[in-house]
């Protein structure tokens, strides 16, 4: 009979054939197995280790999915993952990169309706730009909670899956608020139109957390590294075409046409997300020891104190603080921005979205870059030069107000079109390193829970920079009647947006060496504890 032994978390998974080993033991342990065999009631009252405390040695051990024995020497690689990833790979890649892809281009595309939406409200409405501008940033309250829903993705499985069903869940959720917007009328009150959008970003953000958590699981268990800007790629091309589209049909069509376009892609997505199987994706699924053992309250406890525990540590806190503090000390002007575009310059949405379309080109076009070639560059000398093109290119909204480009013969249209999203872009692209990043260093099984309170940390931000934006504006004496101090207000934006380069040193100078420091740890740390067991075997023997 031939018995699998696993002494250790760190040595070499063992077989023994009755008395005759198969694979070389230590010799203290050895000689301690075959003493227990003859007299199994010796025990050493002096040592703290005695027979009965490594009976557990000769059990059959938990064996999770990731995890498997190391067969005999002449016996075919069954089970081993990686004719399991040569069985499985290529389907599960393919149906991976279909259903992520499809997800992140409908979760993009949602800039189509809520271009639409600000047309109405600024337009129909006639909602001042400050006013404007806290509707659109309070929808996002919903974002907030993102931790939350990761939580709830990591610790709670719905059947066998604990990714899709979320996924599901929010897009139906999003389905449901742009449907009843297009049913409402016209004229149709504006708190009931508002409750729409909060249940709309609440659906939305569950989405985001479920799939963001889904990319990162499945992009680290099959070293699928590049996964993350494929989604983005995704996420962009959905803007270019949403903003594309959208500024066309609002020339032809009323806004409740568009959220009737959007509702049918949501359901198109509900239906790809429905059949498919998350077991397919082979994903790691729980323990069955966990689940027996652990209820619901005691799961979701342990989710929040290893998400409490990973946030504590530098390598995750310090790039944390950085560009959450990035994002909220820049006041935000982009209601107030958008009002002059459309009120003092006159611009249609034509212009107004395909400026929103080239901007999402030149995110696409970045995305690429990076993924070729400036990954190479160290992290924190790329996110130094980033800030600084941000910075920069928010005074192109100055020399717009300043009419510099009329004097230079360049029309008001052709500069919003080609340079107008410049700063968006930049501060969009500014959030991709930070998302790998974090996608490697979240623990296993916490892929949600991080990757949720990172995009949480920044919408907080986000919020932050909005409300920084109304102060200024209220300050320096901007409304819809007066936009002559607009200028000042942008010259603000630009000296807020360099403050951060003042603690770039908390971001780590490569991906690369925080992922090898935070690997190092977890295999040094076992170390004494087996040598201490190993020294106290010897003192018993």
């Amino acid at each position: 009979m031939i018995t699998y032994v696993k002494t250790s978390p760190e040595t070499v998974p063992l077989f023994i054939e009755g008395n005759r080993k198969i694979k070389r033991l230590p010799s203290p342990l050895w000689s301690l197995i075959c003493n227990s065999r003859r007299n199994p009631e010796i025990s050493s009252p002096s040592s703290s280790i005695s027979v009965k405390r490594i009976a557990h040695l000769f059990k059959k051990p938990v064996i999770n999915p990731n995890q498997r024995p190391t067969p005999l020497k002449g016996q075919p690689h069954k089970n081993n993952e990686s004719s399991s990833n040569s069985h499985f790979g290529r389907a599960d890649s393919r149906q991976m990169f279909l259903l992520c892809g499809f997800g992140y281009w409908v979760q993009g595309f949602r800039c189509f309706p809520w271009l639409a939406l600000n047309f109405y409200m600024a337009q129909g409405l006639n909602l001042q730009p400050s006013t404007l501008q806290l509707v659109q940033y309070s929808a996002n309250l919903p974002m907030v909670a993102k931790p939350l829903y990761g939580v709830l993705s990591d610790a709670l499985y719905v059947g066998e899956a604990h990714r899709l069903p979320y996924i599901s869940m929010g897009v139906f959720m999003q389905l449901l608020s742009w449907s009843t917007m297009a049913a409402i009328p016209v004229g149709g009150t504006f708190p009931t139109q508002m409750a729409c959008i909060l249940l709309s970003n609440l659906g939305a953000s569950i989405t985001e957390v479920a799939s963001d958590a889904l990319v990162a699981e499945f992009g680290k268990k099959n070293g699928i590294g590049e996964l993350q800007s494929y989604a983005f790629m995704a996420l962009a091309i959905g803007g270019i075409l949403g903003n594309l589209s959208g500024g066309f049909f609002l020339l032809k069509t009323q806004p409740k046409i568009m959220f009737l376009v959007f509702s049918a892609l949501l359901s198109s997505q509900l239906t790809s997300s429905l059949a498919t199987k998350e077991s397919s994706l082979c994903l790691s699924e729980p323990s069955g020891h966990q689940i027996i053992k652990k209820s619901i309250s005691e799961n979701l406890s342990q989710q929040f104190s290893d998400l409490v525990t990973a946030i504590s540590k530098d390598t995750i806190s310090h790039p944390l603080y950085w560009i959450v503090a990035s994002i909220a000390v820049v006041p935000i002007l982009s209601g107030t921005t958008f009002c002059y575009q459309t009120q003092c310059l006159k611009l249609d949405s034509s212009i107004i979205g395909m400026s929103k379309v080239i901007g999402q080109l030149m995110l696409l076009s970045a995305t690429i870059c990076y993924n070729r070639y400036l990954n190479k560059i160290p992290m924190r000398k790329l996110i130094s030069w980033i800030q600084i093109t941000y910075a920069f290119s928010i005074l192109s909204d100055w020399f717009l107000v300043k009419q510099f480009n009329v004097q230079l013969g360049i029309s008001n249209e052709s500069y919003v079109l080609f340079v107008s999203s410049l700063a968006e872009a930049v501060a969009q692209f500014k959030l991709l390193p930070f998302s790998i990043l974090f996608a490697k260093l979240s623990p296993p099984g916490n892929e949600g829970s991080l990757i949720a309170f990172l995009a949480s940390a920044l919408c907080l931000a986000s919020i932050i920079g909005c409300f920084l934006g109304v102060g200024l504006a209220s300050l320096v004496g901007i409304s819809s009647e007066d936009y002559s101090n607009l200028p000042v207000g942008i010259l603000f934006q630009f000296l807020a947006a360099l403050l951060p380069l003042g603690w770039i040193s908390y971001i780590p100078m490569s991906q690369t060496a925080a992922g090898e420091k935070k690997r190092s740890k977890r295999r040094r740390l076992p170390l004494p504890d087996y040598q201490e067991n190993m020294v106290k075997k010897k003192e018993m023997l």
